[in-house]
């Protein structure tokens, strides 16, 4: 095998894609920090029994595993930042009241989510701790399509759930082995016939709430039916009213559910979202409120956040042009020296160009060249 060649759904990101997806990553933090969030960096690398413990035991077949030279323990490459953000909040802050922690950097994992996804996102997330009211899940939801907004995604729809309404309809019911997670994935693809197989012997109601689950998918009337077939569920009704709450709010998007939807991470304990886009290959934005992220680590108290990979977005989001830019020739001369660091200074690009490598810029838009008129340098348009 060649040298060069990378592994499976590892890939080298080339100047054009890198400059976008910079200039996404630089746009989110700033729209995060709109809202008040403050920016945190979490490592990389932890200890194995760090970054699996509590929330993070979802991820294990997900995370890379190696052995610290240093100590001979176990260490573990994140897979996903939120338990990391998690234990930010809880053990380092430990801050009363509300905290906003934003982060951005990459994640790796040992399975793609997808046939075209890579293994190495930039996770972009923001998460509200302290607050369990609505507020909190609406604050997310709307700094989410602000998100998408900066990036210029046209038309993103909004795919609302709950986990608590699957959770309330297999309460009480003795689930052995695997079977939570063959019922789970048979919701998600919405597949009856293995559903009604698999709750063969749940209890009767249990049973037809979750085979009602499967139809129940679209838009506001949704809710409605749902109040009427998962009635016997008062717990239920809570979520729904909860959905329909957040619903209401966000004017001028369009809103869609799938009370069936258990996709993304085990740590949804309320509603929950997801938000698509025109080109997207799957979801762009997930999230939701997980308020027992932090209980391992001996705060269990209200959260509530969302995450998306940034290389996926630069994918969909709409082009964005070169960045202008100052030609300027290349002389060892003090005064041309003296008058491109003055424009360097003062934000300007100026690329200088070197004996013979006239027209090599790719990047940058060049509208703009440094010439000497009556002995002084400046900048004149192309």
């Amino acid at each position: 095998m060649s040298a060069w060649v990378l592994p499976d759904h590892i890939a080298d990101v080339l100047p054009s894609e890198a400059r976008h997806i910079e200039e996404l990553r630089r746009d989110l933090l700033d729209s995060a920090r709109c809202y008040g969030y403050e920016l945190v960096m979490p490592p990389l690398l932890e200890h194995l029994e760090s970054l699996l413990t509590g929330a993070g035991e979802a991820l294990d077949l997900q995370t890379f595993k190696l052995v610290d030279q240093l100590s001979g323990r176990m260490m573990g490459l994140r897979a996903d930042s939120t338990p990391q953000v998690a234990r930010i909040d809880a053990h380092l802050l430990n801050r009363r009241g509300v905290t906003r922690l934003c982060y951005c950097g990459p994640v790796l994992r040992t399975r793609p989510d997808g046939p075209h996804a890579t293994r190495e996102p930039l996770q972009f997330g923001a998460e509200i701790y302290g607050h369990a009211g609505l507020e909190a899940d609406l604050e997310v939801l709307l700094l989410a399509l602000d998100c998408l907004k900066v990036a210029k995604v046209e038309s993103p729809s909004v795919d609302m759930a709950d986990a608590r309404i699957v959770n309330a309809l297999l309460e009480g019911v003795a689930l052995e082995g695997d079977l939570l997670a063959q019922v789970h994935a048979a919701l998600a693809a919405k597949d009856r016939s293995e559903l009604s197989a698999l709750t063969q012997k749940f209890p009767p109601l249990s049973r037809q709430g979750l085979l009602a689950l499967v139809e129940l998918y679209g838009d506001g009337k949704v809710l409605l039916e749902a109040q009427k077939v998962l009635s016997a569920f008062p717990a239920v009704g809570q979520a729904l009213s909860n959905l329909k709450w957040l619903a209401d709010h966000l004017e001028g998007a369009r809103v869609t559910f799938d009370l069936a939807d258990l996709r993304g991470y085990a740590y949804y304990t309320g509603a929950r979202f997801s938000i698509y886009a025109e080109g997207a290959n799957d979801a762009l934005v997930r999230g939701g409120r997980y308020d027992e992220v932090g209980a391992v680590f001996g705060r269990n108290r209200p959260a509530a956040g969302f995450s998306l990979d940034v290389k996926a977005l630069a994918g969909v989001a709409a082009a964005r042009p070169l960045r202008a830019a100052i030609r300027a020739p290349w002389r060892q001369v003090p005064d041309l020296r003296s008058a491109i660091a003055s424009l360097r200074a003062q934000g300007e690009t100026v690329v200088g160009v070197l004996p013979g490598h006239e027209s090599e810029v790719e990047e940058f838009h060049c509208d703009r060249e440094l010439v000497q008129v009556a002995g002084q340098w400046v900048v004149q348009a192309v």
